[in-house]
C-alpha cells in the first residue's frame, strides 16, 4: 500500500493519497478547513482537465481528517488528507495500527497565523511572550509556576490596554491551533523555563503534558 501525505510544518498543509485502485472512480479527500478552499479549486480544475471525476472533499479539520485517514484502507476511506500542520507521532502510531503504511509527506505551502481586532480599538503591539502569558493556564511568577492570574492585558504589562483578556481561537482539531500551540505556547514556555524557572520547580518532557498548561478563550 503506497499512500501519499501532503504536509506544511508549522502552519502548513497536509495531503495523503493511495495510488492502489479501489471500487469507487472518484478520489476521496478530507481534512483542514484552511485548506479546503484552495483544495476545492484544483479538485475541480482536476475534474475538468481530463477523463476522471472531480475528487470528493470534505472539511473535517485536520485532527479529524488524520483520524480518518489513519482508521485504514481501501473505498471506505479517504485517499488524500490535507492538514494545516505535521502528522503527529501518535497519529502515524495509528495508521501503522490499521495497516496505512508507507506515509509520504509532502509540503504544499506556508500558512500563517495573523492576530486582528476591532478597526475602533487602538493599535497594541503584542509581544510573543505577552500573548503566551495571556493564553497559558499556568504562569511563571518570582520563579514559580502558578495558575494564571491575569484578567486585563494591563495585567501582563501596563503599556496595554485596560481590557479584558478575550481573543477567539480555532478548535481543539484545528490543524492551525496545533502549529500554534507548538510553535509558540510550548517554544516560550521552554524558553522561560530556562531562564526563570528553577529546574526543580517543573519536570516536564512530553509534548502532550506541556500543552496542558496552554488555556484558549473560546
Amino acid at each position: 500500500m503506497n499512500r501519499l501525505v501532503k504536509i506544511l510544518l508549522g502552519f502548513l498543509l497536509v495531503l495523503s493519497f493511495t495510488t492502489t485502485s479501489y471500487a469507487r472512480d472518484q478520489i476521496k479527500i478530507v481534512g483542514s478547513s484552511t485548506v479546503y478552499p484552495y483544495a476545492t479549486v484544483v479538485a475541480e480544475k482536476f475534474g475538468k482537465g481530463g477523463k476522471f471525476k472531480t475528487p470528493v472533499i470534505e472539511s473535517t479539520g485536520t485532527g479529524g481528517g488524520m483520524k480518518l485517514f489513519c482508521a485504514g484502507v481501501g473505498a471506505n476511506h479517504p485517499d488524500i488528507t490535507n492538514a494545516s500542520r505535521a502528522i503527529k507521532t501518535k497519529e502515524k502510531a495509528l495508521c501503522e495500527k490499521n495497516g496505512v503504511a508507507e506515509i509520504i509527506e509532502i509540503v504544499i505551502g506556508n500558512d500563517g497565523i495573523s492576530f486582528a481586532h476591532s478597526v475602533n480599538a487602538p493599535d497594541a503591539d503584542f509581544t510573543k511572550e505577552q500573548l503566551w502569558r495571556a493564553l497559558a493556564s499556568k504562569v511563571d511568577i518570582d520563579g514559580k509556576l502558578v495558575e494564571n492570574p491575569y484578567k486585563n492585558w494591563s495585567d501582563i504589562d501596563a503599556s496595554l490596554p485596560n481590557k479584558k483578556i478575550e481573543i477567539l481561537v480555532a478548535p481543539p482539531t484545528s490543524g492551525t491551533r496545533d502549529a500554534w500551540n507548538s510553535l509558540v505556547m510550548v517554544n516560550l514556555f521552554m524558553m522561560l523555563k530556562v531562564k526563570k524557572l528553577k529546574k526543580n520547580v517543573l519536570k516536564l518532557e512530553k509534548m502532550d503534558t506541556l500543552l496542558k498548561l496552554v488555556k484558549m478563550t473560546l
